[in-house]
């Protein structure tokens, strides 16, 4: 009786063991890796060859800079073109920068957010292969995006491959005005709504596919595309990828109040907690103040420095996948001086001048978001012909 017994324990034992395993491989399998994670498939593409990277500080395998790491590897690589805030992800925003040498490495360091966009056929000459790997927020009017067009551009002109090693969107979800006068500035480069609901390299893809690179050029792509990863999954991004989208809550904010940047209303620039909180020292009968101030690296002279704005705290405001529309009607209903809410700014990052008209008009959100969907409706249609992973449901 008693071996019995010990049989039937030790049986139960492997059986828990065996099935804490399969857990634990299920675990394994179902890690979410990078492009840039996936260096088994990048480092022979990129082997022998004259590589320059579009990076910046959210370019990390593991915890190390992806030109660090490829160095280790033998990686020839002849410059770096960073985006806005720099390379190294320490400049504020809309600050021009000037091309460098990195310190750390002694690399050259060619601005795309200084006195040009788009890199020359000279920056290009010496090159076999461009590497883009930063990550996005999601959202049109993020610039990260428009330097990768411009980049596509120059690779489609000068005949160079581009490597796009992607990665998820954290403001997954297709939502708010569409702009319908594509290329009328960096903020509003494509023919999306505020929130595309795309990764970079499906971005990529819509771009050619759509042909909306100059004289309807395509650009010779490819792509490392996440593993264990679908679209509407959460995630969490383990870095800030801007100065002024410091945490978690910033980012998910961000697609709804962006357009403040078009309006008298601060979105808490200048403070340790940007994107945030929204104020305006006319906003008297509101209980939140804040001060901005300026922050080298951060934020040079913010909207209304030092003086006391009084406003609305969405630290701890509950977030759903949608723009959400009630922080506009709520601030431009109470604001005593209307004609002075709205700058000419607003009308590029909305898109088209139907949302300030809408909002001056009175009309509800539903009434809003209800004249959205034809637009919406069709952008859906295209989107799917460049998703490269599934949508959870």
């Amino acid at each position: 009786m008693m071996r019995i017994l010990i049989s039937i324990l030790l049986f139960a034992a492997c059986q828990s063991a065996t099935s804490q395993k399969k857990q634990l491989n299920k675990q394994e399998v179902e890690v979410l890796l990078t492009g840039a994670d996936q260096l088994n498939l990048l480092l022979p593409k990129i082997s022998g060859k004259n590589v320059a990277l579009v990076v910046n500080h959210t370019s990390l395998v593991d915890k190390t800079h992806l030109v660090d790491t490829l160095l280790t590897h033998g990686i020839n690589i002849k410059k770096v073109f960073g985006p806005e805030h720099g390379f190294r992800g320490n400049a504020a925003d809309g600050q021009l920068i000037t091309d460098s040498v990195d310190r750390k490495t002694n690399i050259s360091i060619i601005s795309l957010y200084g006195k040009q966009k788009k890199p020359s056929p000279q920056h290009l000459q010496d090159i076999d292969v461009v590497i883009f790997d930063i990550q996005d927020v999601g959202t049109r009017f993020y610039t990260y995006i428009s330097t990768m067009h411009y980049m596509m551009e120059a690779c489609a002109e000068q005949k160079k491959k581009l490597i796009i090693l992607d990665r998820p969107n954290p403001n997954d979800f297709v939502d708010g005005p569409f702009n319908r006068k594509p290329g009328q500035s960096f903020v509003a480069m494509h023919a999306i709504p505020a929130a595309h609901g795309l990764t970079v390299a499906e971005l990529a893809l819509m771009i050619n596919g759509e042909k909306w690179l100059t004289n309807q050029l395509t650009c010779d792509l490819e792509i490392i595309t996440l593993k264990n990863w679908k679209h509407n999954q959460p995630y969490i991004l383990p870095v800030k990828p801007s100065p002024n989208l410091p945490n978690q809550q910033a980012i998910e904010l961000y697609p709804s109040l962006c357009f403040f940047e078009g309006t008298a209303i601060s979105v808490g620039r200048g403070t340790a907690f940007p994107f945030q909180v929204l104020g305006n020292p006319l906003l008297k009968n509101l209980p939140f103040t804040f001060t901005p101030v300026t922050i080298k690296g951060v934020a040079v002279k913010p909207p209304h420095e030092g003086k006391l704005c009084y406003g609305l705290d969405l630290r701890n405001a509950k977030q759903e996948r949608k723009i959400n529309l009630q922080y506009l009607l709520k601030l431009y209903q109470g604001y005593p001086e209307k004609e002075k809410f709205f700058t000419d700014y607003f009308n590029i990052l909305a898109g088209n001048p139907d949302l300030r008209l809408a909002i001056e008009q009175g009309k509800s959100e539903e009434e809003i978001r209800a004249q959205w969907q034809p637009e919406l409706m069709a952008y859906k249609t295209i989107r799917k012909k460049y998703l490269l992973y599934p949508e959870q449901p």
